[in-house]
């Protein structure tokens, strides 16, 4: 029988609304990929009877409860002592996790604080996850049949306390081998996925495959369980090639990051490098692109121009251009990539130029209509998008989108 897992996020700042829940996507995401089904997400303030109370349903209809949040040293951070009370689990002090915390601070010169000896205290026996971002272990114990994994909030030490300590007491638990293939997709949506791979969907019992919505894109996410990682993998290779027969066309990766990391990679085994002019983006490519490690051996440079000045005197784009046809244009976004390739020597060349809104622009172009260049050693293309009346931040964000898919199939 398939583990069900409930998240329990503590925080008044969450109810809020002042934070994202952010560690729920991560946890859901990761815990997907284990074969442990995520039934409900539950956000509780900082009140120790409406956590009990959260923890007493949540013990009758899963038998996973991972907490984040309220681990810290703070009057607030109540989760531990909550849950040994709800489960009848000594809160203990375990000395190594003492000793780890005034070396901590020692290296850190910093004083440590009394009330940062309570982060050494932990339900007693229990499995120690070690924080590796911070001050605040976690750890995972089981009573009456049910698992309880307790997280720090901070998503940058909830990510890798999972990765490095939940993560290998949860597949601890499963008989067998669990092991997926993500495929990473733009241009279809997540409808459109399901459409085409309905019939292989309902049939697929292990391997299973399930789509996903992303932001601007969706993922399919292929997965078997068997005896080992080797079994697994056997099983996994002929259904993935089953979906890319089907869905090849629009996905930029299996097991990648997003679309910048692909066209970084290509990039470097071509041995070429980039460059951006940027408008109605405002610098996003650029800056997407720069995120990557390592990005350096290929990216050049970028312009935002958002200005006819810039485009003109930086750009080298022709004012009669921009006088004749505007700068949402194609003429205009083909002049800026060319610019942008002459401006750097870099071997390609992104251009974006339109209108991300919230109005038409002054020759009545109207919101969401981008053109997006591609310059190469082989020539310039240029593609008209009409993203429609949508919010500035999705326009730009398909248009960044758009552009970089531009680029990994000219390079594929």
């Amino acid at each position: 029988m398939a583990h069900r897992a409930e998240l329990i996020a503590v925080g008044t700042e969450i109810l809020l609304g002042n934070i994202a829940n952010t560690d729920a996507q991560i946890l859901s995401e990761r815990l997907a990929e284990l074969g442990i089904n995520v039934l409900y997400h539950t956000v509780v303030g900082d009140n120790p009877q409406r956590l009990r109370e959260a923890l007493e349903l949540a013990r009758t209809r899963v038998d996973i409860i991972i907490t984040t949040g309220g681990l810290g040293p703070t009057y607030d951070d109540l989760t531990k002592q909550t849950i040994c009370d709800a489960f009848g689990r000594k809160n203990v002090l375990y000395p190594e996790l003492e000793t780890w915390l005034r070396e901590l601070f020692a290296a850190r010169k910093r004083p440590m604080a009394p009330n940062n000896l309570q982060q050494a205290y932990l339900p007693e026996n229990c499995t120690v996850f070690h924080n590796h971002n911070g001050t605040a272990p976690g750890c995972g114990f089981c009573e009456g049949g049910v698992h309880v994994l307790m997280l720090p909030g901070p998503p940058h030490e909830c990510e890798l306390m999972f990765r490095t300590g939940a993560e290998p007491y949860l597949r601890a638990l499963s008989e067998g081998v669990i092991a997926s293939h993500t495929l990473r997709i733009y241009g279809k949506g997540e409808s459109d996925m399901e459409m085409l791979l309905r019939e292989r969907i309902e049939k697929m019992t292990n391997p299973t495959v399930a789509p996903y919505a992303k932001s601007d894109e969706c993922m399919l996410r292929v997965t078997a369980k068997a005896a080992s990682a080797e079994e697994a993998e056997a099983m996994l290779r002929p259904a993935v090639d089953e979906v890319m027969g089907v869905v090849g066309e629009w996905v930029y990766g299996i097991d990648v990051d997003n679309l910048e990391s692909v066209c970084v990679a290509a990039l470097k085994a071509k041995g070429a490098t980039l460059a951006a002019a940027e408008s109605c983006t405002g610098g996003l490519i650029a800056k997407r692109v720069t995120d990557v490690p390592g990005a350096s051996a290929v990216f050049l440079g970028g312009v935002v121009s958002y200005t006819n000045s810039v485009k003109n005197k930086v750009l080298n784009v022709s004012q009669s251009l921009l006088d004749e046809h505007g700068a949402v244009s194609e003429p205009v976004a083909i002049a800026m990539a060319e610019g942008a390739r002459a401006l750097t020597g870099a071997d390609y060349a992104l251009s974006v130029t339109g209108v991300a809104g919230p109005d038409s622009d002054d020759r009545g172009n109207p919101v969401g209509l981008v053109y997006i260049g591609l310059a190469t050693p082989d020539g310039t293309e240029c593609r008209k998008c009409e993203f429609g009346k949508r919010t500035r931040e999705h326009i730009r964000m398909q248009a960044a989108n758009t552009a970089l898919d531009m680029l990994r199939r000219t390079l594929k």
